[in-house]
């Protein structure tokens, strides 16, 4: 069965909340999380520093899903995350394993 690597970039302010949900939806799947900044964010989402510099604080999360994982997971995020500007993107893996 083929995953997909799901990109999930979201406001600081809501990271753990979100982190929390990937713990319990995630299944047993890693995914990792990492301070970034996100260009293109609407102003009314960015404070007045972020409005000047021309970019907003984020996390950005990647979690590798099976298809039907990511539209079971996606679903769930949806009713939680409603309103918040969590973002998503998802591409197909060309492989993913462990070096043991």
């Amino acid at each position: 069965m083929s995953k997909f690597c799901l990109a999930l970039l979201c406001p600081p302010e809501i990271e753990e909340k979100l982190l929390d949900a990937l713990l319990v939806h995630g299944g047993d799947e890693i995914f990792t999380s990492v301070p970034t900044f996100s260009h293109g964010t609407a102003h009314g989402r960015m404070d007045s520093v972020e409005q000047v510099i021309g970019r907003s604080r984020s996390v950005k999360v990647e979690i590798f899903v099976t298809e039907d994982e990511m539209a079971r997971l996606l679903s769930a995020l949806r009713a939680s995350f409603a309103g918040t500007g969590l973002r998503f993107w998802a591409w197909p893996l060309a492989g993913e394993g462990e070096i043991e």
